[in-house]
């Protein structure tokens, strides 16, 4: 009599995840990922295997999704007399249903943008985080300050190579599928680039330097029939800098209001206008340091990802659940740690594509409040310093406008 083959024993249970007080888990709004198949759909796109947002939008034959990078719900709720335009479309959107949506996990600029153009999760795309470690980095001998590829500027440390977007992330983009005239709109330092190209690929790209530049470069665009995409960072990086809540996050809020007011003004009558985000942000008030902490930094080979969600990379043979226990004892309620593993079964980064999972850390670490784990090993100074932060589940960080008008 022989055993149980392989085919005879059930596949264990995936964890069941649940995140402690202050956090949620991705998908208790509409995801964003969900957003642009929708307006695809809305222009005659056929895209039966990707799952929409429920966005609920009428056929037509023009639409412009504008993607304000740092435009988290809460803030703008909290500014939003700076912004009456939006304000307007809130209010709008609050009476109709459902006025937000939620960025995938990490909240962050890569991961949602690549999850914003292909309508697949972080854990398909391999866009897991603003840095990431280098797959080949063992075999090439690197040592750990030069093992990070930068998934926002696509570059990689002195001695590792650079990745092709394409092999990163080979997924069609909702760009490339579209049978219609795409047009994406953002700086020109974004042409061709690694990010744009990954995630955004398929779309003819059109750079405006400048937000009113920015602007009538979408009316250009919608002179003709098709799909228009406007991506601006100019509020993010004031977050980052100052904090949402400064004078300057207003005034630069400000001015991107006037900018959608000149759009809706002059848009063909009929254009679906779609404005939402790719995450939130927290101003950060406390900042832990792996190199100056002893029980964070034992075994850590390198920390990837960003202060707010990190991936933490440990030594090779290292006891994984040891090391989770000593960072959650070490971090308390500022944090949520899981094992990598734990974290891709129990679906935190959405389905994880096999190809991916080298990518995801040993550990993957989500905080709380207003806290930040750095690493001033391979961090820059100015990086350690920002106000602003972002990546995990607070609901600061993951709800973003969804906010639709027709002109």
């Amino acid at each position: 009599m022989t055993g149980p083959t392989a085919a005879d024993v059930a596949a264990p249970d995936p964890p069941q995840l649940h995140p402690p007080a202050g956090l949620e888990l991705p998908g208790t709004r509409r995801p964003l990922r969900g957003l642009l198949p929708d307006v695809a759909r809305s222009l005659g796109a056929v895209l039966p295997d990707l799952p929409g947002a429920g966005l609920d939008l009428p056929a037509g034959e023009r639409a412009v999704v504008v993607l304000v990078d740092g435009l988290g719900a809460e803030a703008l709720t909290a500014r939003a007399g700076h912004a009456p335009v939006l304000r307007g479309m809130l209010a709008d959107a609050a009476a109709a249903g459902e006025p937000h949506a939620s960025a995938g996990y990490p909240s962050t600029t890569a991961a949602s943008l690549g999850s914003f153009g292909t309508g697949r999760s972080p854990g398909e795309t391999g866009l897991l985080g603003y840095s990431l470690r280098c797959p080949d980095a063992a075999a090439l001998g690197l040592p750990p300050a030069d093992q990070l590829v930068n998934l926002v500027s696509w570059t990689a440390g002195p001695g590792a190579p650079v990745p092709d977007a394409r092999t990163w992330q080979p997924l069609p983009t909702v760009f490339e599928r579209f049978e219609g005239a795409s047009t994406a709109i953002g700086k020109s330092k974004f042409a061709g680039s690694g990010l744009t190209t990954a995630a955004l690929r398929g779309a003819t790209f059109v750079p405006a330097d400048r937000w009113d530049d920015a602007v009538e470069a979408t009316l250009t665009a919608l002179r003709r029939p098709g799909l228009v995409y406007l991506y601006w960072g100019a509020l993010d990086a004031v977050g980052h800098q100052r904090g949402w809540a400064a004078p300057e996050w207003g005034e630069e809020l400000a001015a991107l209001d006037a900018g959608l007011r000149t759009l809706l003004r002059r848009a063909p009558r009929g254009t679906t206008v779609l404005v939402t985000a790719d995450h939130g942000m927290v101003d950060v008030t406390e900042r832990l340091d792996v190199a100056e902490t002893p029980a964070l930094r034992e075994q850590v080979v390198l920390v990837a990802g960003e202060p707010r969600a990190l991936h933490v990379h440990l030594e090779p043979g290292a006891a994984i659940g040891a090391a989770r226990e000593r960072w959650a004892e070490a971090l308390g309620e500022r944090a949520w740690v899981l094992t990598g593993a734990d974290a891709a079964a129990g679906g935190l980064f959405g389905p994880v594509a096999d190809r991916n999972r080298a990518l995801i850390g040993d550990l993957v670490v989500a905080l709380t409040g207003t806290t930040a784990v750095v690493d001033s090993r391979s961090q820059s100074a100015a990086s350690l310093r920002l106000v602003g932060m972002h990546g995990s589940l607070t609901t600061a960080e993951l709800a973003v406008p969804a906010l639709v008008t027709r002109t």
